[in-house]
């Protein structure tokens, strides 16, 4: 009887997540690659489909998602956009189409992130030791928080900076935008901002392994201030000044909280270290310890006293044998 290729396909998956230690061929590695890439393409599907329909469907009042993106445009002053209802220019007959699609992948990425990355630490945590997956699952949760953080500043500030820029032109001007380059002006912000508070994470994370200790933060600390301040001029898509400094200033306080964390761990492990205590946290799980066992095992190996041997009975007499 042929066997079945998916249940044996199956039962490879199944091996993995039951062998977590790593320890598999190649051919498994490839086929549970293969299966944790379609979960994550079905995932980002799913959250594509639904972004698509919350383009149009109000999930709160003024809550679809297409009312969301159009926020900072409408914002505008009422002289520097075309009088009527808040709307943009479509200039080819699938635009709308296109930019419903992409705006609706980038919210359902948004959405289903948890599932997707989950797939991607599945496949990746069997390969870690304990401490390496302990740090990688701080590194995700604190990833995602400052990533969505970012997200919020860049959508809070892209008001103000279209304000700036429309402005410049005074009453001259009417301000029309194509639907396409807004929106990619929009997601381009909200992706920029995201990724660039993700620095004083990788500063700490570098920081703990010991590449990058606070010395060297505090030497730099002004060469990375310029450096960020260069970074938002030329990241940011727009022309205006505000979304640049809200850029730089922020990346400029988690950058010094970054160091102060940095300075709090380095002066805590020189205490351990000066005190004759070893921070074994920062040891391999393979690694030999390094405990000072020599007395131990010398007391061990000492032969155990023998006991005491009982007296030696006194002689007796001749009369005592005589019955």
């Amino acid at each position: 009887m042929a066997r079945d290729p998916h249940r044996r396909e199956s039962r490879r998956t199944r091996s993995r997540r039951q062998n977590p230690d790593g320890t598999m061929s190649l051919r498994d590695h490839l086929y549970d690659l293969r299966h944790r890439l379609t979960l994550a393409i079905a995932f980002l599907a799913v959250g594509a489909i639904f972004g698509y329909f919350w383009w149009a469907w109000e999930i709160w009042p003024n809550g679809s998602l297409s009312k969301i993106m159009l926020e900072p445009y409408c914002s505008l002053p009422p002289n520097t956009r075309p009088p009527g209802p808040c709307t943009l220019l479509q200039t080819t007959p699938f635009e709308g189409f296109l930019v419903r699609l992409k705006v609706g992948l980038g919210a359902g990425a948004v959405l289903t992130s948890p599932l997707w990355l989950y797939q991607i630490w599945a496949f990746i945590a069997p390969g870690l030791y304990n401490k390496e997956r302990k740090f990688a699952r701080r590194f995700v949760l604190f990833a995602s928080v400052l990533f969505v953080a970012g997200a919020f500043l860049a959508y809070y500030v892209v008001p103000q900076g279209l304000e700036v820029v429309v402005g410049f032109g005074g009453e001259v001007f009417t301000t029309f935008f194509k639907a396409d380059e807004y929106f990619s002006f929009i997601l381009v912000m909200l992706l920029i901002f995201g990724v660039s508070f993700e620095l004083p994470l990788v500063i700490v994370m570098l920081n703990q392994t010991g590449v990058l200790p606070y010395e060297k933060l505090k030497r730099w600390r002004r060469g990375f201030f310029f450096g960020l301040f260069v970074f938002a001029a030329v990241a940011t898509p727009g022309t205006d000044p505000f979304s640049m400094l809200a850029l730089a200033i922020a990346m400029v306080l988690l950058f010094e909280v970054a160091v102060q964390i940095a300075r709090v761990h380095d002066k805590r492990k020189a205490k351990l270290e000066a005190g004759g205590e070893e921070d074994y946290s920062t040891l391999d799980d393979d690694e030999v310890s390094t405990l000072n066992l020599d007395n131990t095992r010398a007391e061990d190996e000492q032969p155990s006293p023998t006991p005491a041997s009982p007296p030696d009975r006194p002689k007796s007499s001749g009369y005592d044998d005589v019955t």
